[in-house]
């Protein structure tokens, strides 16, 4: 059972927007420059996507969970330790040995990234306007749920292995978000969890095929 109402979840966007605008604008802005980067011939495209995916994370961990989130959920510090921790991995994954490659292909991993990408940026707002959610109780980009949708589409449109860390707290708020869905009157957040079931596996197969190819020595 979800320690608030539905009403005190939807204030606590009400409040959030109100006092960030307007800043959502430049959320939307870094969410672009993630999308288009990759498609760019700059030599440190791939830092940048993932210093802005890293800058998401951290925003919905400091700004949202541990400044608004709290007022009602007294496991949003929590939540914000978690979400501000994948900020640092995504930097430690974008900066390692073995930096994440954002490069958009012709295929099944390219296609499903931009439809979830498609999904955290104009289905869901869309959907929850149908819905009957109405601005500033909405959650926004740059709010967990859409975000994180965003991310998993930005991970498929790498090449290579992305570490199963990376993976984790995005699944785990994938499976919360579930729980969101069919309790506090949030049917898009239901993307979410269908983001996270075909993402993380796709992922996990990919890794383990890039492991299983032999290594040339020559």
């Amino acid at each position: 059972m979800m320690p608030f109402t539905t009403a005190q979840f939807f204030g606590v966007f009400a409040a959030y927007n109100t006092a960030i605008w307007p800043l959502q604008w430049v959320l939307l802005a870094l969410a672009a420059a993630a999308i288009v980067l990759p498609f760019s011939t700059l030599r440190v495209r791939d830092r940048l996507v993932a210093g802005a995916l890293a800058a998401l994370w951290l925003w919905m961990g400091v700004v949202y969970h541990l400044v608004f989130f709290t007022a009602i959920n007294p496991a949003a510090p929590a939540f914000g330790v978690a979400f501000a921790l994948e900020g640092v991995l995504l930097i430690r994954a974008g900066l390692g040995p073995d930096p994440l490659h954002f490069i958009p292909r012709r295929d099944v991993y390219g296609a499903t990234g931009a439809v979830l990408l498609l999904y955290a940026l104009i289905v869901y707002p869309l959907l929850g306007y149908l819905l009957g959610h109405r601005y500033p109780a909405v959650p926004t980009f740059g709010a967990p749920c859409p975000t994180t949708i965003f991310t998993f589409g930005l991970l498929l449109w790498t090449v290579g292995s992305v570490p199963w860390w990376v993976l984790v707290i995005p699944g785990l708020w994938a499976l919360l978000g579930l729980s969101a869905a069919l309790s506090l009157d949030v049917p898009q957040d239901l993307g979410l969890f269908a983001g996270a079931v075909i993402a993380i596996p796709m992922l996990i197969v990919r890794r383990r095929r890039a492991e299983a190819m032999p290594v040339n020595l020559a």
